[in-house]
């Protein structure tokens, strides 16, 4: 990175009470995303109402540039601004031995509606913390670029995949950055770190009494029920909410050609049918004659117009005549009655302590050992599209022993890896020292970019910011971030 580090704040400061010198800017920046419970159980619900629907319709997100971006050599072999430093992981899985590689569960997706309000998503992990709310993701997944603003709607789903979210959902509460990406849009900055309020489900619904419905502080609804009009006199006799909507008009008669005409049969006689003119108009025949097959029974019960029947056979049948009628329809005044709904949701606790928290690394050598991780879904340059983006990939390797520069994104520093995996992996984790077993590591990197250094329109490297000593101060001022739970213990949305 290119700036110095300013102080740390005291420990025990919630993101919403920092405070600077009026003479300094800070070299990291913290801004709302849905710190109250309210509006964070909004923004979940926004994404798994409809058994997950808006999460089924997201698309991953796309970068503004319109050609691939190149690497350039830098002239450093590192670019640590400090003493090493990392924190451990905390994970749930028990340590086992296998050949493939184990995904972690702390991976995921994380969803939010883009500065022209289409749903999208990125890759991004939990990470040990503190208070065990973080998310490591990159930072143009949290803040638009080229403004000032986080997106809207921001939420975290582990484990996430088609629709579902297996250990909950997450609402971003305070998210945390490099002054330079939140200002300049420098991607030497590109990497946040997102405090989440607890997870929880959605766990069905109960018909209710409208007391109840009015005590009830969580998400609530009125569903209406069609009734007669006997029912709905009932309803106003018992001072009910019920309603009525249209009014009783008969059919009108018209001829073919008025707008919204409709056509319906008449049966008739014979004789009118004889009568009647061939064509479209009002009274002309409607068809040829059908000619039902019908028991004894039935034939000696018909009243109708119809002629009967009987063959030498004795095949009973009745022969039907119809003629036109075009009407403009009538309506039929409709009642209602309201019924009364609330909505139930799990608490599921904190993030860290359901799906575990990857360590993370700052200030290390250049060429570590890491695997990298995400939901790739974007096509090659050359069209190609191996990835579905419904399930995450892996990419191993070392990292490359200098920094590389990507001048259109003013980037000067960033860390790169031999990789295919395409966009869609944004913000997915660099771990280092990753443990199969435990499936644990230490986040030393988020994917920011996609490069194709050979020119053969394939995707070979990916980037990302180089995690130094002013990433560890970010990552450290993120811990202090205390976030809520947004359901109680019956399912209600807390205040």
């Amino acid at each position: 990175m290119k700036r110095l580090l300013i102080p740390l704040a005291a420990a025990g400061l919630s993101a919403a009470t920092l405070a600077f010198p009026a003479t300094a800017a800070p070299d990291w920046v913290t801004d709302n995303l849905q710190p109250k419970p309210a509006d964070a159980y909004g923004a979940a619900y926004f994404w798994l109402d409809s058994n997950g629907a808006a999460l089924r319709k997201a698309t991953q997100y796309h970068w503004d540039a319109k050609e691939v971006p190149k690497l350039v050599a830098s002239q450093s072999q590192g670019a640590p601004d400090g003493k090493p430093g990392m924190t451990a992981p905390t994970g749930t899985p028990k340590p086992g031995a296998t050949k493939n590689v184990n995904l972690p569960k702390t991976i995921g997706k994380v969803f939010f509606l883009d500065k022209a309000g289409q749903y999208r998503w990125c890759s991004a992990t939990a990470i040990q913390s503190r208070h065990r709310n973080l998310v490591a993701t990159a930072g143009h997944c949290v803040y638009q670029n080229g403004k000032d603003d986080v997106y809207d709607k921001w939420v975290f789903v582990p484990g996430y995949y088609q629709g579902r979210a297996p250990w909950g959902i997450y609402a971003g509460a305070y998210a945390f950055t490099a002054y330079d990406l939140d200002t300049y849009d420098d991607y030497d900055g590109d990497f946040a770190f997102v405090a989440v309020h607890n997870g929880f489900t959605l766990a069905g619904e109960k018909e209710v009494s409208h007391k109840e419905f009015k005590a009830w502080a969580g998400d609530k609804w009125v569903k209406p029920r069609e009734i007669n009009a006997a029912e709905f006199l009932k309803c106003q006799i018992n001072l009910g909410e019920c309603w009525s909507e249209g009014e009783d008009k008969p059919a009108d008669l018209v001829g073919p050609d008025y707008p919204g005409a409709v056509l319906e049969k008449v049966e008739v006689s014979k004789e009118a049918y004889d009568a009647a003119k061939v064509g479209k108009g009002q009274g002309n025949k409607f068809g040829e004659p059908v000619v039902e097959q019908v028991t004894k029974e039935q034939l000696d019960a018909y009243k109708g117009p119809g002629v009967k029947g009987t063959d030498a056979l004795g095949n009973h049948t009745i022969t039907h005549y119809y003629t036109q009628k075009w009407v403009k329809p009538g309506t039929s005044r409709k009642y209602y009655e309201a019924h009364y709904f609330i909505g139930f949701a799990k608490d599921m606790g904190r993030l860290g302590d359901v799906v575990g928290g990857q360590g993370v690394a700052w200030n290390q050598p250049m060429g570590q050992k890491v695997t990298a991780f995400g939901y790739p879904a974007d096509p090659h340059p050359d069209g190609d599209k191996p990835f579905s983006g419904v399930t995450p990939k892996w990419c191993s390797g070392k990292t490359g022993t200098k920094t590389y520069q990507v001048n259109t994104f003013k980037v000067e520093t960033h860390q790169v890896l031999k990789c295919s995996m395409t966009g869609g992996a944004d913000g997915g984790p660099w771990l280092m020292r990753y443990d199969n077993g435990k499936r644990t590591g230490y986040v030393n990197g988020v994917t920011s970019m996609f490069h194709d250094q050979d020119g053969n329109q394939r995707i070979d490297f990916i980037s990302s910011a180089y995690f130094d000593g002013e990433v560890a101060a970010v990552y450290n001022k993120a811990q202090y971030a205390e976030t809520k739970k947004i359901v109680g213990p019956n399912g209600e949305l807390l205040k």
